[in-house]
């Protein structure tokens, strides 16, 4: 039984190394990441304009 247990864990694992569906599934997180990395590189200028145009918007709106 346990020994049934340990081979079905091994034969688990050893499909999981060799199975090439995980790879899209790793590119993916890949390029997800490069993409939050980029979005953080250039997060803080894009909310600096977007703030300044929405307080010229809003002392346009006031006056």
């Amino acid at each position: 039984m346990f020994l049934d247990l340990i081979r079905m864990g091994f034969i688990k694992v050893q499909i999981f190394f060799y199975s090439r569906e995980g790879a899209s599934g790793i590119e993916y997180a890949l390029v997800a990441a490069m993409v939050a990395v980029a979005l953080a590189a250039f997060i803080t200028p894009i909310k600096t304009a977007v703030t300044n145009v929405f307080t010229s918007i809003q002392a346009a709106i006031h006056t």
